[in-house]
């Protein structure tokens, strides 16, 4: 069931690892061609607007990779001298907090993106409506959090710990 589990949430995971992939990729676009077109006194109308909402999206996008393969920043100056428990519990009490958090994170852009909709909420230069960017945000707060969440019960059952994987494998590599 927890393999079962494990492969469902990286395959969201990576899922949302690609979709912000793509941001970044449309971004970089619409900066290159809006700093080429600036050189020829034509910018690109509207860069502003989807480098904003794109970013967000790359941002929220990697967020469960990242703490999938353990790569947020961390303070480890005193874990070689606590005990692999305490290291463990600790551990588990930020995966716990990082769920909690990003759940927050997911209701509140839920309730933000119902608030854009019943205003009719855009971007200021070419009219994005916001709510789907909204939505996007809550969706991959949602996979952040389950994912976190999923990490607290593998962990709790002496799974290993992000970054200590055993034999060298890596996270979210199929065995």
């Amino acid at each position: 069931m927890l393999v079962t589990l494990r492969r469902i949430a990286d395959g969201l995971i990576n899922l949302a690892a690609v979709i912000g992939a793509i941001a970044l990729i449309v971004v970089a676009l619409v900066i290159l061609v809006d700093v080429v077109g600036r050189y020829f006194g034509a910018p690109l109308t509207g860069a502003q607007d989807v480098s904003t909402m794109g970013l967000a999206v790359l941002v929220f996008g990697g967020m469960a990779l990242c703490d999938r393969v353990g790569g947020h920043v961390s303070v480890d100056i005193f874990e070689r001298n606590f005990p692999e428990g305490l290291n463990r519990a600790a551990d588990i009490i930020g995966a716990l907090l990082g769920a909690v958090f990003f759940g927050g994170i997911a209701w509140t852009m839920w309730d933000s993106s119902q608030l854009s909709q019943m205003l009719n909420l855009k971007t200021n230069i070419i009219d994005l409506p916001k709510w789907y960017f909204q939505w996007a945000i809550a969706a991959f707060s949602i996979i952040t959090a389950l994912g976190m969440a999923l990490r607290v019960v593998e962990l709790s059952l002496g799974g290993p710990r992000p970054g200590h994987e055993r034999d060298g494998a890596t996270p979210g590599a199929s065995e």
